[in-house]
């Protein structure tokens, strides 16, 4: 806090909320166009302002003054996402942005200034690449510090080295953009950035506090903190081409073996691992092959190299699948590799378990099924992830091997550690530890067998008649025999619920209904039904 100010050019987009609005949501930022936050004005185009609206406004006041004003709700991640181009744009030219806030970027000003030609004709590139480049109008101020070269930019201004408190000192002290320490220093006097900076720093501090302190510094022409400038992300892509098309396996574990080595290198010279892979390749033919490898660890050399292999050999060998089916082959040789870590984290990031997850056993597993799901796909091999719901279907879910493992619906860590699919089991533990309780879970024992898709049935009661469930859930008669489809009736000797579901009643496409019961027939089978809009169901099979 003791150096000078940074010479600082910061490139401005005048009104970006309302820019922002037209590029993600198409909403013409020519017209009269108000974005709102807590029922206020934050921005409004130019149309807006010429009828009179302005920041601050409340909603009603601001349709009163343009009726036919066009509300935008105030989003600040559409604001980022759309100016994400613009920086980018930027950095193709200079190097160290910082973005301030959407819609405004700065960098230090010496290095544009000496490779562009001076600090102008640097502000008259930028504002031209930009325009080009994003369709974007902006202008760009040059001051000592962040903070006065964002008040530049207001008018397009280039602030003479030196010149910043005397540039700063005539400004309202609204432009510090603290609206109740300038309510309190205008009904003090204080009325110019001018008059604050003069103030001895002790007294500001005693009676505004450090907020008030670092308001005083910037009024004077101080920054308080350098800039923080971004970092481009590292390309860690590796390609590689061939002059003669890869069509064989023997050749392509070779290419495969190489290329390999040269990303783990690229990623440890950067202090990374990769734990997802980008495969890609492109035929003499112009056919691209594309494919995604996870991985529950860090992916070494020889496992990239693996992958590499295998996928390879899936794509051109065509080996069969289930019943014979074969994936269509390339139509010619591969001329183009291409490796992309599509995760990445440091090194030190991942950590094997403390049992059960490591040893030469579990990588031979591990190395078997990858190579299945090189043959025929990711979704070829699955494996079953546990957690919250009200019934057992509910609460598994298929991931393909190698990916993250994480539940559809948040439920007790309890159920996953057991391995059991039970719906018992998730009700006994959800009671606890901030997990969802899932009201109208079933309770124990869970069911041992879950339908891929439930069969239809039918429930009598002893003289015949269809038992029905009223909507207040009242059984019509004892169940006492059941027919599944075609079936021959099964008397039923016990019976329990029902158990009421009504879910998502607030989505009426998404709504769901139901009650289920548990029941035991004669010959001893157990099952989970459900009722349905009138249609009994058979869901599971108790073992």
């Amino acid at each position: 806090m003791t150096g000078s100010p940074t010479r600082t050019l910061l490139l401005w987009c005048p009104d970006w909320p309302v820019l922002a609005a037209e590029i993600v949501d198409g909403i013409p930022a020519t017209g009269p166009v108000a974005v709102l936050h807590a029922n206020r004005v934050v921005a409004c185009s130019e149309r807006a302002r010429a009828e009179g609206v302005r920041r601050g406004l409340r909603k009603r006041e601001a349709q009163g003054r343009c009726p036919q004003l066009t509300v935008v709700d105030y989003d600040p991640g559409r604001d980022a996402r759309a100016f994400e181009p613009v920086v980018a744009a930027l950095e193709e030219l200079v190097a160290g942005v910082e973005v301030v806030r959407p819609g405004a970027c700065a960098v230090a000003a010496r290095g544009p200034s000496r490779y562009l030609g001076g600090e102008e004709a640097a502000a008259e590139r930028l504002i031209e690449h930009v325009a080009q480049s994003c369709l974007v109008e902006s202008q760009v101020g040059i001051a000592d510090g962040v903070f006065a070269a964002g008040l530049a930019a207001r008018t397009g201004r280039v602030v003479a080295p030196g010149g910043t408190p005397a540039f700063l000192a005539g400004m309202p002290v609204e432009a510090l953009g603290r609206s109740a320490l300038a309510d309190l220093l205008r009904r003090l006097g204080v009325r110019t950035l001018g008059d604050f900076a003069a103030l001895p720093a002790g007294d500001v501090l005693a009676r505004f506090g450090f907020d008030g302190a670092l308001a005083h510094r910037l009024a004077a022409g101080r920054d308080h903190r350098p800039l923080a400038v971004r970092q481009p992300p590292a390309d860690l892509t590796v390609t590689a081409g061939y002059d003669d098309p890869i069509d064989r396996v023997d050749a392509a574990a070779f290419a495969a073996r190489a290329l390999a080595e040269q990303l783990h290198d690229r990623l440890a010279g950067h202090g990374l691992a990769c734990t997802r892979l980008g495969i890609e390749a492109v035929t003499e033919h112009g056919q691209e092959l594309h494919r995604v490898w996870r991985h529950d660890g860090l992916l070494t050399a020889a496992a990239i190299a693996d992958r590499v292999r295998w996928q390879l050999d899936g794509w051109l060998s065509g080996s069969s699948g289930r019943a014979g089916a074969r994936p269509a082959r390339p139509t010619s040789g591969i001329i183009r590799l291409r490796l992309i870590p599509d995760g990445v984290v440091a090194q030190a990031g991942l950590q094997t378990g403390l049992w059960g997850e490591t040893g030469e056993e579990r990588e031979r597993a591990h190395r078997a099924l990858s190579r299945v799901q090189g043959i025929l796909g990711p979704e070829a091999v699955v494996t079953a992830v546990l957690g919250g719901g009200r019934s057992p279907a509910d609460q598994v879910r298929l991931v393909p091997w190698g990916d993250e493992r994480l539940p559809t619906r948040p439920g007790p860590p309890a159920v996953a550690a057991a391995g059991g699919a039970g719906a018992g089991g998730a009700g006994a533990a959800g009671r606890g530890g901030g997990i969802p309780p899932w009201p109208g879970r079933l309770p124990p024992p869970a069911p041992a067998v879950v339908l891929p898709s439930p069969l239809a049935a039918t429930v009598h009661d002893a003289v015949g008649e269809p038992v029905v469930i009223s909507a207040r859930l009242a059984v019509s008669a004892p169940p006492a025999r059941l027919v599944v489809g075609a079936g021959q009736p099964a008397e039923i000797v016990g019976w329990a619920g029902p158990w009421p579901v009504d879910e998502r009643w607030w989505a009426p496409a998404e709504a769901r209904r139901r009650a289920r019961f548990q029941v035991s027939l004669a010959d001893g089978a157990a099952l989970l039904l459900a009722v349905e809009a009138g249609q009994w169901l058979v869901e599971a099979i108790y073992d």
